[in-house]
């Protein structure tokens, strides 16, 4: 260390000391952020427009190749194919490897499956694949075709994630791979859902892109009409809908089960599902369509069984024979998942690097300049090969030609190698040709052979350069190769006919649910404690009832099964409830609770049945009112449909010509109904002043009739004569007539 107190310090720093670094957290945290999320975009979520794979799917096929597992070989355990992906090439979670691999194997996820497992890959019911150690698994076909060419300098390679081996960046891909079994995921900020397509479909719109380069959209989606899933079904869509979607990238296509009625003889018919949309479970399905017979939500349903074997076999049964078959799947798609909406979303990644939401046309030209390219490569790469074969013919017909001569250099001279390159003017590959060949290649049959495989060779490297020099011949090559692939696996090969029948979009019919309930009488029964019950027919409506210990009656009235129950609560809100949905009176009901969200703390104020013609008055506990139309009181959801604002006292049918009101103040005022507005929502109107207190009561009246009450003993008093308390809205009133209930209710 230097004595110069001025000399700069050269002590190294120490590994132990405050090695941080300051920034702010914004830019930490959105640096950090933005590094996930292209990791996400790039290596995960977006599949590759080019081979319609994922980094994942990518390395599962490679690795299963590197393990020499073709069509026609032998299986391997899946736990053995996991972990050669994970140790080698995709350093995550075994159960996620597997996951995708055996997807790859599901004939009802993959229009084309691309591993071909033994034993239990999980089914369309939606239970989970066995465990690794338990299935098997090799190559496809359909694999086989997407690596073909890797040998041969096809396409990129890179280093795997810890630099000992290499990996594909992208696949040969014979066939648009994307576009035949589609793709989904779901990355930062965006999302991809790709349908699968028919295989034959596609490689022909492929070919004429090929000859027409600027084809039209219409003329492209002609040939392929719509996309073609592996549990078929039946898209109903219209065809400028199709259109949109495969021009934009994006769109919602319908999708419905397909379906047949079956004739049971005498009149009698079911229903039967053969298939059912994409990506749907059939147990979810049967327990949603279970669900649908339950809540009685479809009348006209029976009843619902799984006959399923290995096709889809789910059997409907009508409540009677006169029901129509078509209003019965209509209601049926409305409110189960018969019919589904395929949320279209064609976001891939453009040369593995640029996501783009891409139209069909230009996912088609992306894979045919993919081919292009691997054409470009494989060529040359056999160029390569050829030129060092037959600098190696060449040098072993030199030989033929001077046999005894290289006989004797061989046996007689040190250095042969030496002595041929000088005396023959052969290259270093050519001389060790000639010393590796063996004794039985002296014969004359084999330089016959030479020449021929000369000749050959030859003509096919002219044939090749000829090709690289003509892109027209070019595109004659990929075209040759796309029909030799759709002879493989199209319309002619098992499993290759479309499945998805392109159905025609009719206008969606208006189904009438409540024209489906059988109209039976029933009583309404609702306890204190808010359980609710409907009894067959209209009993006595004071007869004795059943109730749970601590309960009793609280409101009773006769209905009919196709009426819609209002309640209407203390927090000025009515609530709908179909009376077919009503628990049956051999038990003690259910809570209403339960069936719409009507708060704890909240009591019911009234329930009756829905009258399309009626009108309502209804008022708040201070004296606020106003007429509500039948209409605009129904609610569609369980939340019901706020329409006081205010703590709610009193719903009243509008009869008669005059309202009287009563107070807490026991001041009684008399107005006409007319001076009540009519309206939809809102507080209202203040029906009666009132110095203290609010409002105790109110009634409608005809007042030419008076006014009656019924008095404690039984007796009933009326005051026929109103003219005292007869006045304009909002009036202080005056004391009720002598005799008035005390509890200030008009009964």
């Amino acid at each position: 260390m230097s004595d110069d107190p001025n000399a700069p310090d050269q002590t190294p720093p120490d590994p132990k000391g405050d090695q941080t670094s300051t920034e702010p957290l914004s830019r930490a945290i959105g640096e950090r952020y933005l590094t996930y999320a292209l990791s996400t975009i790039m290596h995960r979520a977006l599949p590759d427009a080019r081979d319609g794979l994922k980094p994942v799917h990518r390395r599962i096929l490679y690795a299963m190749r590197e393990l020499r597992l073709s069509p026609t070989g032998a299986f391997r355990k899946s736990a053995k194919i996991t972990g050669d992906v994970m140790g080698n090439y995709h350093p995550h979670g075994d159960g996620a490897i597997y996951d995708a691999m055996a997807r790859l194997a599901q004939p009802f996820a993959m229009r084309y499956p691309l591993v071909d497992g033994q034993g239990n890959f999980g089914n369309i019911d939606g239970d989970n694949p066995a465990a690794s150690r338990y299935t098997e698994a090799r190559l496809t076909a359909a694999s086989e075709a997407l690596m073909e060419g890797l040998a041969e300098d096809a396409v990129d390679f890179r280093p795997n994630y810890d630099g000992t081996l290499h990996e594909p960046a992208v696949l040969p891909a014979a066939f648009p791979n994307l576009l035949c079994n589609g793709a989904s995921g779901i990355a930062v900020g965006m999302a991809t859902n790709v349908p699968p397509h028919n295989l034959h479909e596609v490689i022909d719109a492929c070919l004429h892109l090929i000859k027409a380069p600027d084809a039209r959209d219409e003329t492209l989606i002609s040939i392929m009409p719509g996309p073609d899933f592996p549990t078929g079904g039946v898209l109903v869509e219209s065809r400028d809908t199709i259109a949109e979607a495969y021009r934009t990238g994006r769109g919602s296509l319908r999708l419905r089960a397909r379906w047949a009625v079956e004739d049971l003889g005498r009149g009698g018919w079911q229903i039967v599902v053969t298939e059912i949309p994409y990506q749907v479970q059939k147990s979810k399905l049967i327990e949603r369509l279970a669900e649908v017979i339950q809540l009685k939500k479809v009348p006209i349903l029976a009843d619902v069984r799984d006959e399923s074997a290995e096709d889809v076999r789910i059997v409907l049964e009508p409540r009677a024979r006169t029901v129509d078959p078509e209003q019965l799947m209509a209601a049926l798609f409305r409110v189960s998942e018969l019919e589904i909406r395929f949320g279209m979303n064609m976001n891939v990644l453009i040369d593995g690097r640029q996501p783009k939401v891409c139209s069909l046309k230009e996912l088609l030209r992306a894979f045919l300049d993919h081919r292009r390219d691997v054409l470009v490569r494989r060529s040359n790469h056999r160029l390569d090969k050829i030129a060092a074969r037959l600098e190696v013919l060449e040098g072993y017909m030199i030989a033929f030609l001077n046999l005894d001569r290289v006989i004797e250099i061989i046996r007689y001279e040190d250095d042969p190698k030496a002595v041929m390159i000088a005396e023959f003017k052969l290259t270093d590959v050519q001389v060790e040709a000639i010393l590796n060949m063996r004794l039985r290649a002296l014969r004359r049959l084999e330089e016959i052979e030479l020449k021929a495989e000369h000749e050959n060779l030859t003509r096919e490297r002219e044939g090749l350069v000829a090709m690289l020099a003509d892109p027209a011949a070019q595109w004659a090559k990929i075209s040759e190769e796309l029909r030799e692939t759709r002879t493989k696996f199209g319309k002619s090969a098992p499993g290759g006919l479309r499945r998805t029948e392109i159905g025609e979009a009719g206008e969606t019919a208006v189904i009438d649910m409540d024209s489906m309930i059988e109209r039976e009488s029933i009583t309404v029964i609702l306890s204190k404690m808010g359980w609710i019950r409907a009894m067959k027919g209209h009993q006595p409506l004071d007869a004795e009832i059943k109730f749970k210990d601590g309960d009793g009656p609280f409101m009773a009235f006769h209905a009919e099964t196709t009426d819609k129950l209002m309640i209407f609560g203390a927090n000025g809100r009515f609530y709908t409830l179909p009376a077919n949905t009503l628990p049956g009176g051999r038990g003690m009901g259910e809570p209403l609770r339960l069936m719409i969200d009507l708060p704890n703390d909240v009591a019911v104020m009234a329930m009756f049945a829905h009258d399309k013609t009626a009108r309502y008055l209804v008022a708040s506990k201070a004296g606020d009112g106003f007429i509500v139309p039948a209409a605009d009181i129904l609610a569609q959801t369980r939340t019901g449909k706020q329409v006081l604002n205010g703590d709610a006292l009193l719903i009243r049918t509008v009869a008669g010509d005059h309202v009287a009101c009563v107070g807490e103040n026991r001041k009684m005022l008399v107005f006409p109904i007319a001076e009540l507005p009519e309206m939809g929502r809102g507080k209202g109107v203040r029906l009666q002043k009132f110095k203290d207190g609010g409002l105790s009561d109110a009634i409608c009246i005809t007042l030419a009739d008076g006014l009656r009450w019924h008095e404690a003993g039984g007796r009933t008093r009326s005051e026929p004569d109103l003219t005292q308390w007869l006045g304009k809205r909002a009036g202080a009133g005056y004391m009720a007539p002598r005799g008035f209930p005390r509890d200030n209710k008009f009964n």
